[in-house]
C-alpha cells in the first residue's frame, strides 16, 4: 500500500500550487456566506421579541422552511447557522467538486496524468493528493467560520465550521467515485453536482412538511444532517459522526474502484455518437456536447420558479412591519410592493445564477482547445468562426430558455401575473450577455485567463445577493450589470435605455472576442 501512495506529497504540492488562486477565493466565498450575515441579522432583528417572532414565523411557514429550513434558537448565533449553513454547505460541496475532479479525472483526460505516472507514483496517489487538497479547502474554510463567529459562542461556531466542513469532504468523497465511474470530467462534475441538488431538492421536501426537520427525506439528505447539527442551539455533536462514517466508506469505495481500472477508463463507458447525419455541423457538434447541461440547468431553473413563486405570501407575510427587512427587499427588488419586489428579487437572483451557466457554456470552447478536440476539427472545412459560433449559440440562447422557464415556474408559483414575471426573468438577459460576452472576449483574446470569468459572474452574483443587507454604497453595487436594469415587475415606468445598453455592450464584447480568436494561435 506504501507504494501505491508513493509520490503523494509531491502531487499535492503540485495540486495546491495550480490552486494558489481558484482556492483562496472559493474558501473565501464558502467563509464570507456565513460570515456577512451576523451584522445585518442584528440590524433587522435587534431585540429578543423580534427574533422570537421571526423564529415563531418560520417555523409556520413551510414554503420558507423549505429554502432556509426551520429555525431552531433565536440567538444571532442560530439564525446565522440557519440562513447561511445551508448554502455555505453547498458551496463547500460545488468546491469539493471542482477541486477532486479538476486533480483526478481531469488529469486522465488530458494525459497529464499518464505522463505523471510514468515517474515514482503510486497507483492511488493522484486520488489521495486531490482528496488531501479538498480536505486542505474545506478545514480551512472551517477555521475562517468558526474563528469569525467564536465571539458568538465558541460551541456553535465550532459545530458550524465541522459541520461546513464536513458537508464539503461528503461531496469531495461523492466526486472521487463519480471521477472513477465516467470517462469525462464534465460528467463526473455533472454526475456530483446532480447529486449535491438532489441533496437539496430531499432536504427542502423534509423541511416543508416538518416544522422541526424530524422528516425521513431530511435524514436522507447531508444537507440535512448540517442543519441537524443545531449549531448554537444545543448542539448535536453526533451528527458529524455520520458525515465521518459517510466519508469512511464513500473513500474506500473510491479508493477500490481506482484499483480495478486502467489508467483513462471508467467503469461507465461512454457512449457513441451517431455515425453521420445529426453532426453533420458545427452547430450540430455544439448542441450535442452541451444538450445535456442546458437541459439539467433548464429543469432545475423551472422548479427554482415554481419553489420562489410559492414562496411571495409567505415572503409578505415574514416581512410584516418590520422596516429593516422591507428595505433590504425594496433596494433589491424596488419600492412597488412587497409581493412585487420579492418577485423582482428572485427574477434578479435568477438572472445572477443564470450568468454561471452562460460562463460555463461560453467556457466549453477552452475546455475542447486545451484538450486538443478543437484542432483537428479545425484542421477539416470549418472556420474558427463556425466552430465558436456553434457553442456560443447554445450559451446565447440557452441562457433565453431557462430564465423564460424560470420565469413560467414564478408565475406558475405565484398564481398569477404569469406574462408580468416572464418578462421580469427575461429582462435580465442583457446583464447575463454581458458576462458571458466577457468571457467570449476572455477566451478569445487571453485563454490563460478566461476561467477569470468565473469570478466576474461570483461578484455580481455576491454584490446582488449581500450587497443589499450590508448596506454598501448604490456606486459598489453599480459595478455589477444586473444593478442597471429595472426592478420589475411593478416599475412604474419601464426603462429600455440601460437595457439596449447593456445589450450593445454584450454586442460589442462578443464581436471583440471572435476578432482576437481569429487572430491568434490556439493554445497548445
Amino acid at each position: 500500500m506504501k507504494n501505491q501512495l508513493a509520490g503523494t506529497g509531491a502531487l499535492l504540492r503540485l495540486a495546491l500550487r495550480r490552486d494558489r488562486v481558484m482556492m483562496p477565493v472559493w474558501i473565501t466565498v464558502v467563509a464570507m456566506t456565513v460570515l456577512s450575515l451576523p451584522a445585518s441579522l442584528e440590524s433587522v432583528y435587534g431585540t429578543a421579541a423580534e427574533r422570537a417572532r421571526l423564529l415563531g414565523t418560520m417555523n409556520t411557514n413551510g414554503s420558507l422552511r423549505a429554502l432556509y429550513g426551520p429555525v431552531f434558537g433565536d440567538s444571532i448565533g442560530a439564525l446565522t447557522a440557519w440562513r447561511g449553513g445551508i448554502f455555505a454547505g453547498v458551496l463547500a460541496g460545488i468546491m469539493s467538486l471542482v477541486v477532486v475532479v479538476r486533480h483526478t479525472r481531469e488529469e486522465e483526460e488530458t494525459g497529464r496524468q499518464e505522463m505523471l505516472s510514468a515517474a515514482m507514483v503510486g497507483r492511488r496517489a493522484p486520488l489521495t493528493a486531490a482528496l488531501l487538497a479538498a480536505l486542505t479547502a474545506n478545514a480551512l474554510a472551517a477555521l475562517l467560520v468558526t474563528g469569525g463567529l467564536a465571539g458568538r459562542g465558541a460551541g456553535g461556531a465550532l459545530a458550524l465550521g465541522l459541520g461546513i466542513g464536513a458537508t464539503g469532504m461528503l461531496f469531495a468523497a461523492l466526486a472521487a467515485i463519480a471521477a472513477q465511474l465516467t470517462e469525462s470530467a464534465r460528467l463526473a462534475k455533472g454526475l456530483t453536482g446532480a447529486l449535491i441538488g438532489a441533496a437539496f431538492v430531499l432536504r427542502a421536501a423534509g423541511d416543508a412538511g416538518s416544522a422541526r426537520g424530524s422528516s425521513a427525506l431530511t435524514w436522507v439528505s447531508p444537507l440535512g444532517w448540517l442543519e441537524h447539527v443545531r449549531a448554537f442551539a444545543a448542539e448535536r455533536w453526533w451528527v458529524l459522526g455520520l458525515f465521518a462514517a459517510a466519508v469512511a466508506v464513500q473513500v474506500a469505495a473510491a479508493y477500490a474502484l481506482a484499483g480495478r481500472r486502467d489508467l483513462g477508463m471508467s467503469f461507465l463507458p461512454a457512449r457513441p455518437g451517431p455515425a453521420q447525419g445529426r453532426l453533420g455541423s458545427a452547430g450540430a457538434l455544439a448542441w450535442r456536447l452541451q444538450r445535456g447541461g442546458l437541459i439539467s440547468w433548464s429543469l432545475g431553473f423551472l422548479v427554482a420558479g415554481v419553489v420562489f413563486g410559492g414562496m411571495t405570501d409567505g415572503a409578505t407575510q415574514l416581512v410584516g412591519d418590520n422596516e429593516r427587512t422591507r428595505e433590504i427587499i425594496e433596494r433589491m427588488g424596488g419600492q412597488s410592493g412587497i409581493a412585487d419586489a420579492f418577485l423582482a428579487t428572485m427574477a434578479g437572483m435568477l438572472g445572477m445564477v443564470a450568468a454561471l451557466y452562460i460562463v460555463s457554456a461560453v467556457l466549453r470552447l477552452s475546455a475542447e482547445e486545451s484538450g486538443q478536440r478543437a484542432e483537428p476539427l479545425l484542421a477539416n472545412a470549418v472556420g474558427r468562426l463556425q466552430w465558436a459560433g456553434g457553442h456560443l449559440a447554445v450559451a446565447f440562447g440557452g441562457s433565453a430558455l431557462i430564465l423564460l422557464l424560470a420565469g413560467l415556474g414564478l408565475g406558475i408559483g405565484h398564481g398569477r401575473g404569469v406574462g408580468a414575471v416572464v418578462g421580469a426573468t427575461l429582462a435580465q438577459l442583457p446583464a447575463v450577455w454581458v458576462i458571458g460576452a466577457l468571457a467570449a472576449l476572455l477566451h478569445g483574446a487571453a485563454p490563460k485567463y478566461a476561467p477569470a470569468a468565473w469570478a466576474v459572474a461570483g461578484t455580481a452574483l455576491a454584490l446582488g445577493w449581500i450587497g443589499p443587507a450590508l448596506n454598501l454604497p448604490q456606486a459598489v453595487l453599480n459595478l455589477s450589470p444586473f444593478a442597471h436594469l429595472p426592478k420589475l415587475p411593478g416599475a412604474q415606468a419601464l426603462s429600455w435605455a440601460p437595457m439596449l445598453v447593456l445589450t450593445a455592450l454584450a454586442a460589442a464584447l462578443l464581436a471583440a472576442g471572435l476578432t482576437a480568436l481569429r487572430r491568434r494561435d490556439l493554445a497548445a
